[in-house]
């Protein structure tokens, strides 16, 4: 596969969960096009009906998280410095460009399960994927069949072509953090794994809550690297170095066939692969992370040279009427038969609202 169609495949990692709930809702014979009035008229009755709120009042509602303490426990020191940023093989990573960071502590690991819990206990924080939609997003769709959920990766039975994303990502009602394939499966026994089927504001709102804060998508890929320059992996130039994987990737044939070689077919508890020289681990694989930036794919060519913070508004041409985050390091998906944004360099683009089993996030902090 030529790397430009390998790039189009990148677009199911970070599709907005609404794209997929609505297609998959209308599959089942709910497509009946309405007028505008139509459209008010009918969501109007649903909300009032059902008692509906919108998922962005209930984001506004769940945003109002206390300002956490000062701790720095679990968190690296990285001490800042110039570097090299981009990579010439994707489109939306170019150019290479000198940037400059100060300091800042960074999670030695992905955020777990146990961490989120103790956030949400702490807070009764409900996640996106949780709460009702707005039936005035889905014109025309049933609002019995608007129930909440996430995109869970399931496996095709057989080769398939693919240019069809929703071939492998399904929309699952109950589908969440706390119940990572749907409503009879649940986190015991996996505390020590990644939290997933996380938004940007269900990250947003942890950092706030622990007292940190999103890395900016420099200071997320000054820690990838670890000090050791632009590589072709943020490990490295060799796809196993020693002959071993050193991140959690897929192997095999994509998506009906996993391999296994690394110990993994999804997402793998922190830690379960070695630390980069920094010592942070899963900066490469296991699930992507949220950054604070804003996405626009031709961002780097204006981006200030001293500690970018993103562009001030989003685009993304494969969906220009969405709002999109960075999104870093790539996940058990990716591999360089398929996704290979888990490259150096490369960036990953999600709608704010969406979250998928192979999505998490860690933080950083600011000296004081």
């Amino acid at each position: 596969m030529d790397i430009k169609r390998m790039m189009k495949f990148q677009k199911e990692d970070f599709r907005a969960v609404y794209l997929l709930m609505t297609i998959a809702v209308l599959s089942s014979g709910c497509q009946k096009k309405q007028t505008a009035a139509e459209k008010t008229a009918d969501s109007l009755a649903h909300c009032i009906a059902e008692g509906i709120p919108s998922r962005a009042a209930a984001i506004q509602n769940a945003a109002h998280v206390t300002q956490g303490k000062d701790d720095t426990t679990g968190m690296i020191w990285i001490g800042g410095g110039e570097f090299l940023m981009g990579a010439d093989e994707f489109p939306d990573s170019r150019p290479m460009h000198r940037v400059s960071v100060d300091g800042f502590y960074m999670d030695e690991h992905e955020v777990t399960n146990a961490e989120y819990a103790a956030f949400v206990k702490a807070t009764n924080y409900k996640t996106v994927a949780e709460r009702p939609l707005n039936p005035a997003d889905y014109p025309g769709v049933p609002a019995d069949k608007l129930v909440p959920g996430s995109a869970v990766f399931t496996p095709t039975k057989t080769q398939v072509s693919l240019d069809n994303p929703l071939q492998w990502w399904n929309y699952v009602p109950g589908a969440d953090w706390s119940h990572p394939e749907g409503p009879a499966s649940s986190i015991k026994g996996r505390e020590n794994y990644p939290a997933i089927h996380i938004s940007y504001e269900d990250a947003a709102a942890y950092a706030k809550w622990a007292g940190k804060r999103l890395p900016t998508e420099a200071e997320w890929e000054f820690a990838a690297q670890g000090g050791k320059g632009n590589h072709t992996y943020y490990w490295g130039d060799q796809l196993k170095p020693g002959n071993k994987w050193v991140a959690n990737i897929y192997q095999g044939n994509f998506p009906d066939k996993n391999t296994n070689e690394d110990g993994y077919t999804g997402a793998a508890p922190v830690k379960s692969f070695p630390p980069n020289p920094y010592g942070l681990y899963d900066m490469d694989g296991n699930v992507w992370e949220w950054c604070e930036d804003l996405y626009r794919p031709d961002y780097y060519t204006k981006s200030p040279k001293d500690n970018p913070k993103g562009p001030s508004d989003s685009y993304d041409p494969d969906e220009p009427g969405a709002v999109k985050r960075v999104q870093r390091g790539g996940s058990f998906l990716c591999s360089d038969d398929y996704c290979i944004r888990y490259k150096a360099g490369s960036r990953g683009k999600g709608e704010v609202t969406s979250g998928s089993n192979n999505l998490g996030f860690r933080c950083v902090k600011d000296r004081n």
